[in-house]
């Protein structure tokens, strides 16, 4: 296994702070407990909005610098979770940043969006042959929230995976893998509303102007729908916060809060929530996992 880790977890994102956002504790958790963790970003979130004025030139309207600049922001970020593999589907800048959904930039040559699935899904391919993981966790099918390139980045994980698995193709990209669990991304509705409860109880506390709805968290789902729940200590909300604000020009961190570009303050989650989407549960029905490893074989 080209001395991998027994343990292998494939994590595929739309842009640079997704990563930290939805799975932050997720991957400091397991990158701390030895298991090999990998990042894939799709494209380097070059039409981002940016919040601090001093680095405002670096905007897709201006000197359209900021996808190279998040670069380093990703590469910072993943040095505070302890996370060493970290890459962009096809090279950094193969696809382009999307927009959102609607926007011109949707139709642009390059965007992530007006690719071609199997083509891009084909990149993915090579990189579960060489790293086989056991686990993979993306988006729901509409992208947590509907964002082009989450849907699209959502599309090629669950091909790719497919495709990987294929005996027939592409045996130039490596050897057949199928991986055993993949997950999505989820938070639990009751999770969401606890959440902002604390957040109006803060009041002046939070040095944000304005809150944002729990309808802006992307992936909220019942409760029932939640499979997986992996816990953090201290250490590990830490590093997650750290990460997310090493994605300084979209995201401002505040205690337990941040905000996004928009200014507004949304709870940080310190527990992490995923739904099973094909693979077997390593728990009895009814009962969440507590490690996304449960009942692989390594």
């Amino acid at each position: 296994m080209n001395g991998l880790p027994a343990r292998r977890l494939l994590l595929v994102h739309a842009h640079p702070d997704d990563e930290s956002i939805n799975n932050g504790v997720t991957m400091a958790k397991y990158a701390a407990e030895g298991a090999h963790v990998a990042l894939v970003t799709c494209t380097l979130g070059e039409e981002g909005e940016v919040i601090p004025p001093g680095l405002a030139h670096l905007a897709a309207d201006r000197d359209d610098a900021l996808g190279a600049h998040r670069v380093g922001e990703l590469a910072a970020a993943m040095a505070e979770l302890g996370v060493a593999d970290h890459r962009f589907l096809g090279g950094p800048g193969r696809f382009r940043d999307s927009g959102m959904m609607g926007a011109e930039q949707n139709r642009r040559p390059g965007a992530f969006w007006s690719a071609e699935v199997d083509e891009a899904a084909a990149y993915l391919v090579e990189v579960i042959r060489e790293l086989r993981p056991q686990v993979l966790v993306t988006y729901d099918p509409d992208g947590g929230y509907g964002h082009p390139d989450h849907i699209q980045a959502h599309r090629v994980a669950m091909r790719a995976a497919e495709l990987a698995a294929e005996p027939t193709y592409r045996r130039d990209l490596g050897a057949p893998h199928a991986i055993a669990k993949i997950y999505w991304n989820r938070v639990p509705r009751s999770v969401v509303e606890e959440g902002f409860a604390r957040l109006r109880a803060a009041g002046a506390r939070v040095p944000f102007p304005g809150h944002a709805e729990p309808d802006d968290v992307p992936g909220v789902v019942a409760d029932e729908r939640i499979t997986a729940e992996i816990a953090a200590d201290e250490a590990l909300v830490a590093a997650k916060a750290a990460a997310m604000r090493a994605h300084a020009t979209q995201i401002a961190v505040d205690g337990p809060f941040f905000a996004l570009s928009n200014d507004l303050a949304q709870p940080l989650f310190t527990r992490e929530y995923y739904e099973l989407a094909a693979g077997e549960p390593g728990v009895p029905a009814g009962e969440r996992e507590r490690d996304l490893f449960a009942g692989v074989q390594a």
